[in-house]
């Protein structure tokens, strides 16, 4: 959306209230999220690759009482780097100098089931959630990238429902690693010359279709037992693998009325699962545009939209669609025969998404290109700051978010203007904390801390004599 307006048609035009304050998560890009960003005068064009401009951000977000920061990866190079600042630090590493200089805010990173093991994956978050006193969260993909597949000896990516089988299977072995500690297994008896309890120790022994896996993980739990579970994928697959094992999910919808059909369903298929639906935070992306009034906002976006280069956009747009550049007639809507969804065995609801919305607008690419061009589907809200509050406010008290990934179109001036204009309006409304409560990443969703399912069951380590 690129005004508010509907926003406002949403609520009625008064304010509307929300049951449960909101959880904020910033999402950080680089120069922001706008793929023009990085060409504002402002704006530092090596951004993605300077620690220090992370860490800067995550102390904004952190000031804001945020609940937590989270960084997108993918084992591949974007295609074109031309477009935009393209190469990444690894988000694992990064988060620990990001721990470094923060004390409450959560830290969350992406990392693929597909190219990785959960042996090596299950360890390096164990370690960032102990380097940070209990603040990590995984952001669970399956990849959908070609290039990615032959980074890994691979001639094509395996098919949609492939990976979600083995990210089923990775997810499972990762937490009984976590588990095969007790929390209780470190003794620490100097007296008696004893480290650690060997019964309290276990090998897990794990062996699927994909994975064979002996344990136990080679540190011990850690505070939050195992980092909090994200996921951002809304396929069919994907929804069912997050009410299965996530507890926050990130995604992405145009309208009010799509945000509250995926919130009812991934809620109800939550329960179906035999889990607590409100034991799962679903925060949906928002790209906000800020100014002290809403024409000056609009200005903002315009600026912005009119440093997109048509044709690297379309090249994008092109590898999402499965189609020719050339097939892609700047002034003109989208063919009208696309594949089908169940043709695709890459991002298949994002697919979904920017099909629907630009056959439901009427859009041409080149117009198509200017409403991805902030948040790749996600939606823009450009206006006030008290115009942005109502739009979210709206969302939450209409049964569409628990909270919302927040996606400044500009870093970091947009989260600076976020947190200092947005979050004080939402305070004041009583739906954002003042203050934080507890110190991890689980406190501040509201989630517990899970028990530990393979204590004191078979497979101990032999006793040290």
């Amino acid at each position: 959306m690129r005004r508010l307006s509907d926003g406002r048609t949403e609520r009625g035009g008064q304010p509307m209230s929300t049951p449960k304050p909101l959880h904020l998560n910033a999402f950080l890009m680089s120069t922001g999220h706008h793929e023009a960003s990085w060409r504002l005068p402002s704006s530092d064009p090596y951004a993605n690759t300077n620690v220090t401009h992370y860490q800067n951000l995550a102390r904004i977000a952190e000031r804001g009482r945020f609940d937590s920061v989270f960084f997108a990866d993918s084992p591949a190079l974007f295609p074109d780097v031309g477009r935009r600042p393209s190469g990444s630090l690894e988000p694992t590493v990064l988060l620990t100098s990001i721990a470094a200089v923060t004390t409450r805010i959560g830290l969350i990173a992406t990392a693929s089931t597909t190219y990785n093991d959960p042996f090596n994956l299950a360890r390096r978050f164990a370690s960032v959630d102990h380097v940070s006193g209990g603040r990590a969260g995984w952001n669970i993909v399956t990849t959908a990238s070609v290039d990615a597949a032959r980074n890994f000896g691979l001639d094509e990516m395996p098919s949609h429902r492939d990976r979600y089988e083995r990210a089923a299977e990775f997810v499972d072995a990762a937490q009984k690693l976590w588990d095969s500690w007790d929390d209780d297994a470190i003794l620490a008896d100097k007296d008696r010359g004893v480290w650690g309890d060997s019964t309290r120790v276990q090998r897990i022994d794990h062996a699927g279709a994909a994975f064979r896996v002996q344990g136990p993980l080679n540190i011990p739990r850690s505070p939050q037992a195992y980092p909090v579970l994200v996921q951002a994928g809304s396929s069919e697959d994907g929804k069912e693998f997050a009410a299965t094992y996530a507890e926050a999910i990130f995604t992405a919808q145009q309208t009010l009325a799509d945000a509250q059909a995926f919130y009812a369903d991934i809620k109800y298929r939550v329960a179906q699962a035999g889990r607590d639906p409100d034991g799962v935070r679903v925060l949906p992306g928002v790209v906000p545009i800020l100014g002290s009034t809403e024409a000056e906002a609009l200005a903002r976006e315009e600026e912005l939209d009119r440093l997109i280069v048509p044709e690297y956009a379309r090249a994008q747009l092109a590898r999402t669609l499965r189609v020719a550049p050339e097939d892609l007639p700047l002034d003109r809507e989208l063919p009208a025969d696309l594949p089908a969804e169940d043709e695709i065995e890459g991002a298949k609801s994002r697919y979904t998404l920017i099909v629907t919305l630009a056959r439901r607008e009427r859009l041409t690419v080149r117009q198509l290109i200017g409403r991805l061009g902030g948040g790749r589907g996600h939606r823009t809200f450009s206006g006030t700051p008290e115009q942005v509050a109502d739009a979210l406010q709206d969302w939450a008290a209409g049964g569409a978010a628990d909270g919302f990934n927040v996606m400044p179109a500009v870093l970091p001036s947009g989260l600076e203007e976020f947190v200092d204009h947005v979050v004080p309006i939402l305070r004041k409304r009583g739906l954002f904390r003042h203050e934080y409560i507890g110190r991890t990443l689980r406190d501040h969703y509201g989630l517990t801390r899970p028990a530990n399912r393979l204590s004191r069951q078979a497979h101990p380590l032999p006793a040290t004599t």
